[in-house]
């Protein structure tokens, strides 16, 4: 059973597009749980009638504690045996699905793939992501230099004892998952873009950060991936 966790808020400008492009890759007793942390606005009325016709779609209210905490909410919630990470605004092309089932099939625990950078409209403005942000393998490179991008990332459920509970203050959830997969797992890459990733102005992450903060969170990550991994804190 696969499980699409997708983490919304204020998402009604591409929420059905991108639900739309995800249900005809799923079978019959898959699911997409949105986690959405603005309830009672807009997108909740989107995915509540996309669901009145597939109730593979499953509405939850976050928590309203912003997008980590909204990631881990839609996770909890996920009951299948490989786990896709997803975001509100983007499109999966259609192999996504299959691309990466295929990559757990071959002893992958943790699979990240690579995407086409679009703007608003969808206009390819970056054809490999992998090649921009200089994408690689590797417990201390992902530490330094993060390659895990949530929405181009599927997870074996499997993994979800050491992810879990996830650091309350951890800055990348995606990270945390990268790098825990890293340690206790079989990390796939596959090269090929199987997501239109959409940068337009109102994406919730992918923000500038300052260097002050950079290091302030590598140190908090640093700690607990110390507490996890050798203190199973």
């Amino acid at each position: 059973m696969i499980s699409v966790a997708l983490a919304a808020y204020k998402g009604e400008a591409y929420i059905e597009e991108q639900l739309l492009s995800i249900l005809p890759q799923l079978s019959h007793g898959d699911e997409i749980i949105v986690s959405d942390d603005k309830p009672g606005g807009a997108t909740e009325k989107i995915v509540r009638r996309i669901m009145a016709d597939d109730p593979r779609v499953i509405y939850v209210e976050g928590r309203g504690h912003g997008v980590v905490a909204n990631f881990v909410n839609a996770i909890r919630h996920c009951r299948g045996d490989k786990i896709f990470l997803c975001d509100q605004d983007d499109v999966w092309l259609p192999d996504k699905v299959k691309r990466v089932m295929e990559a757990f099939a071959g002893g992958a625990t943790l699979v990240l793939h690579n995407a086409y950078v679009t703007d608003k409209d969808l206009n390819i403005t970056d054809y490999s992501f992998f090649e921009t942000r200089g994408s690689k393998r590797g417990f201390w490179r992902n530490l330094v230099k993060n390659s895990y991008m949530g929405c181009c990332m599927a997870f074996d459920r499997s993994l979800l004892k050491k992810i879990m509970p996830m650091p309350k203050y951890v800055p990348m959830h995606d990270q945390w998952i990268g790098l825990m997969g890293e340690v206790y797992g079989k990390v796939a890459l596959i090269d090929a873009p199987l997501i239109y990733y959409r940068v337009h102005g109102g994406n919730v992450t992918g923000g500038e950060t300052t260097t002050a903060q950079k290091l302030n969170w590598r140190r908090y990550l640093v700690r607990h991936l110390a507490l996890r991994i050798f203190f199973g804190k």
